[in-house]
């Protein structure tokens, strides 16, 4: 690389260019702590609508803020009714089979299904900031839920108390879910990243198609582990049990929702087929089976679904040893998978729309319905992708679509329930396994692939966990792997030698810009990230090891010999007291090799810390500038103005 051409000005010049780096005023220590705890609690300024206003209107706005329907409800039209009237019964006739298909998949009574999709609609759209969220239950969920408290107590044999423990898991999800909104601790939901949702979800997705083979192949026994090894030996093992009617019956069905989904993602103004496709299966399998009285030749059906309202339940609660345990840690990480489901979804069709939501509220109103859901009968819920997707399509205004599909439901409860006896278990699993296909997003992981590598591997480990261990490693492997990552981040900044551009004033990192020019006798170098007690040690060394190789390769080519070195702190947001030793330790270690350390632009939090720790008076305040720029043209102006042996930066401090 070339070397740059310098113009110095006069001293009294540089002195006009040049300008001090400030130390921000002093800031009492409640006020500064006030402020970062609104940083770290507060970041969206919740409280602000509430400043200048009436008392009155301060109680308005804070019922709005927690009942968002008091806001809307009175704007609402006769427009907004004929749209939301469409997308609600549209998403009622895919909530009513994917309830019943989810709860069967839960090792819960079928009747469950469309309880969930009862209350804790009503209670959203009451609480809830999205528009086009529609809640029901998940599979992910569901299958987490039959796994984990499966461990513990056999559905089979004692399907009361698998129930009960079903409430007290739903309702220790809500009430983590409720908690961690009022406490503005959404942040950590944010730990399951990106590419850990697209391989814990595939992985889950994979798992669900698995277990749904016992329908497909009319299985009356079945392994209650979910790893790939044990479902298909169970499958293999039973070859002489396969019933060919379910098979078909089953293949057949899938391949019409398949089609009807693929036909519909082909043509979007025809969403409304691959909604009403599960409903379809449902009448025609039950229909089928009734005509052909296929139940007398080993087509497994529903039976008798209780007619009526949710009972309460909150007296089926368990709070007692040794099950309360395995409630708890059901509900922990159920409560946590279908927060982040629930607010990503909601997240994702907002930004469609145009509109903000607020992510700690959607915590608040979610936790909200799966306490009063597990109050009355009903399992964990959430806002699945497929069911917002179908709602979105159909043109939903607001949330009262999910008002109309609750309605929907309750009629059905009231007066149709005794429909679904014939109802065949195949066609349910039918509707698993189609809507599992679309969670496994091959495209996602090719995309994580092409742009980075970590995240494909944090995707695979998720995958890999879910499909050969079990749900929670694979849970556990994606978040720790995600953790590591974070604390290589952290621990292991990246630092980088600018450059200067050609005929400019601008220093680059010279890797990216090979034709950015080296200064003579001037090292620059780039942190990349604030200075704490994890990577210090780790700084001190890479920043020693970056003068050694400037030095070498200066001794090689016979040039100027190295006399500065400048740190660009731009990137340092914050520094702690093991960042200040380490800096302290950095000028002794560059004195001893007769160099001179040089700070550019530190921020306002470095220089406050600098300051108290009276590192400034130990480097001089003389030695730290506003930008590269400044401090490259005052090292140069002192190398070409200073005789050889007063241009020593030692003897002139």
């Amino acid at each position: 690389m070339g070397n740059g051409d310098f113009m110095y000005p006069s001293s009294s010049d540089r002195q006009c260019a040049t300008h001090r780096v400030a130390i921000p005023p002093p800031q009492p220590f409640f006020m500064s702590f006030k402020n970062s705890l609104k940083e770290t609690f507060f970041p969206d300024d919740p409280l602000r609508q509430f400043k200048n206003k009436t008392p009155s209107r301060r109680f308005i706005l804070g019922l709005q803020y927690f009942l968002p329907i008091l806001e809307w409800a009175p704007r609402y039209s006769f427009q907004f009714l004929k749209s939301d009237l469409v997308a609600g019964i549209t998403i009622a006739s895919l909530a009513i089979p994917q309830g019943i298909s989810y709860a069967k998949l839960a090792n819960l009574p079928p009747i469950l299904g469309l309880y969930s999709s009862f209350i804790p609609p009503l209670v959203y759209a009451m609480m809830g900031s999205s528009r086009d969220l529609a809640v029901g239950t998940v599979a992910v969920a569901s299958l987490l839920t039959a796994s984990m408290l499966g461990q513990e107590v056999n559905a089979s044999q004692n399907p009361t108390l698998f129930l009960h423990l079903a409430f007290t898991a739903t309702f220790f999800a809500g009430i983590l879910q409720a908690s961690l909104g009022l406490l503005r601790l959404g942040f950590i939901v944010d730990f399951l990243s990106h590419a850990t949702i697209v391989g814990f979800m595939a992985g889950a997705a994979t798992v669900v198609i698995l277990q749904q083979l016992k329908g497909i192949l009319g299985l009356d026994h079945f392994t209650h582990s979910t790893d790939i090894i044990s479902v298909l030996h169970s499958v293999f093992s039973q070859i002489h049990q396969w019933r060919w009617e379910s098979g078909v019956l089953g293949v057949g069905f899938l391949f019409f929702l398949l089609v009807t989904r693929y036909f519909s993602k082909r043509r979007p103004k025809f969403f409304w087929i691959s909604a009403m496709a599960p409903l379809t299966s449902v009448i025609l399998g039950s229909l089928l089976v009734y005509l052909t009285h296929a139940e007398k030749h080993g087509v497994q059906v529903i039976g008798n679904l209780k007619k009526g309202l949710n009972p309460l339940s909150f007296g089926d609660l368990v709070f007692t040893k040794p099950y309360i345990t395995t409630s708890l840690k059901t509900g922990i990480i159920t409560g946590i998978i279908a927060l982040a489901e629930g607010i990503a979804v909601g997240r994702s069709f907002a930004m469609f729309k145009h509109y903000h939501i607020d992510g700690n509220k959607e915590m608040v109103a979610i936790g909200t319905m799966n306490i009063v859901g597990s109050c009355f009968s009903c399992y964990l819920t959430t806002g699945p992708f497929s069911r917002s997707a179908v709602n979105f399509n159909a043109g939903c205004k607001t949330a009262m679509s999910n008002v109309i599909m609750a309605i929907a439901v309750m009629l059905t409860l009231l007066f149709l329930t005794p429909l679904f006896y014939y109802t065949p278990l195949v066609v349910l699993s039918a509707i698993i396994i189609s809507a599992m296909l679309g969670l496994i997003d091959y495209e996602a992981a090719i995309h994580l692939w092409n742009v980075d590598k970590f995240d494909f591997l944090v995707c695979i480990g998720a995958y890999a966990g879910v499909v050969f261990a079990s749900v929670e490693v694979g849970l556990v492997i994606a978040v720790a792997i995600s953790v590591v990552r974070l604390l290589l981040f952290v621990a292991r900044p990246r630092t980088s030698v600018l450059g200067n551009l050609p005929d400019s004033t601008i220093y680059r990192n010279v890797e990216q810009y090979p034709n950015a020019n080296h200064v003579h006798g001037v090292l620059i170098l780039e942190i990349d990230a604030p200075i704490y007690f994890a990577n210090s040690s780790y700084l001190r060394e890479r920043i020693s090891r970056w003068i050694d190789e400037e030095e070498d390769k200066l001794k090689a080519t016979g040039k100027t010999s190295l006399q500065y070195v400048i740190l660009d702190m731009t990137a340092v947001g914050n520094i702690d007291t093991s960042g200040i030793s380490m800096l302290e330790e950095l000028k002794k270690t560059t004195e001893r090799r007769e160099l001179k350390l040089v700070l550019a632009n530190p921020g306002a939090e470095v220089m406050k810390k600098l300051n108290k720790s009276k590192f400034l008076e130990n480097i001089g305040q003389e030695w730290i500038y506003l930008t590269v720029g400044e401090a490259v043209e005052a090292c140069n102006f002192k190398l070409h103005t200073c005789k050889p042996e007063e241009s020593q930066p030692w003897n002139n401090v």
